[in-house]
């Protein structure tokens, strides 16, 4: 980045004021700082938490965001507010999907940079899915390739028995699941990889919004699981996408 900007200024196709800007670690927008190093010191850009922010805020640091990387990505934007930034920022061609709540660019990877196998995000039910998909999704904005098994839990567990094979296959698994939360200790015993579980609010009463479907993926026995927070599917998705980059790192230096 630092020799093609270099670059630019010695032909002359970039001012010494433009450099500055696309060097600064961070653009202050007054309410906010948006982190334009944030992808040289932890391999992806800085993601936006839509919840709570205003959609003109937003509008505000996607803009910023977007002179600095082709990844875009919004968590927690409701239909209203997605709609305004959309019409706002229409040359960025973002997409919303509604299950997920999320608004995202995802940038096409070259062939020759794919990485090399897929993550495997798995939702015990179909009430699960709006929460797998925004580990899905989070995770296809960060460069991966996705597999999605839902509607597998261990109510039917033929449902999932049938998906092994390519559920074994996966670099990583993100497996989404409320109630009793069981489904994550299932894979843990099928595969040789890591799973993330993470556990979801879907439930009666006894399900607390979620603890008790946590507290079981925290006490699993199945080796090899860790836990995000209920309805995290947004940390599930990106610390899957960091395993596969991380596995990717290790196919290419034995290449």
């Amino acid at each position: 980045m630092l020799d093609e900007i270099l670059h630019e200024v010695q032909r002359g196709t970039l001012s010494i004021a433009e450099a500055k800007q696309k060097l600064a670690a961070f653009e202050d927008l007054g309410f906010a700082k948006v982190d334009h190093h944030r992808k040289q010191r932890q391999g992806f850009p800085e993601i936006v938490y839509g919840e709570g922010k205003t959609a003109d805020q937003i509008i505000s640091i996607l803009t910023s965001l977007s002179a600095h990387t082709k990844q875009l990505l919004v968590t927690r934007l409701d239909q209203d507010k997605a709609n305004i930034v959309q019409q706002a920022c229409a040359a960025l061609e973002l997409t919303y999907s509604e299950p997920a709540q999320l608004l995202y660019k995802k940038f096409e990877v070259p062939p020759e940079e794919r990485l090399k196998g897929y993550i495997a995000v798995i939702a015990a039910g179909t009430s699960d899915i709006r929460i797998a998909e925004e580990a899905a999704i989070t995770a296809e904005v960060l460069g991966s390739e996705v597999h999605r098994i839902y509607d597998v839990g261990v109510a039917g567990i033929h449902r999932l028995l049938y998906h092994a094979q390519e559920i074994q296959q996966a670099v990583v698994s993100v497996v989404v699941a409320g109630m009793e939360g069981a489904l994550p200790s299932v894979v843990g015993g099928l595969v040789s990889h890591p799973v993330i579980a993470v556990p979801t609010s879907v439930g009666y009463g006894a399900n607390f919004n979620g603890l008790s479907a946590l507290l079981t993926m925290l006490n699993s026995c199945a080796s090899g699981i860790s836990v995000v927070n209920i309805d995290n599917g947004f940390g599930g998705g990106y610390n899957a996408a960091l395993i596969h980059q991380l596995a990717g790192k290790g196919v290419k230096e034995e290449a």
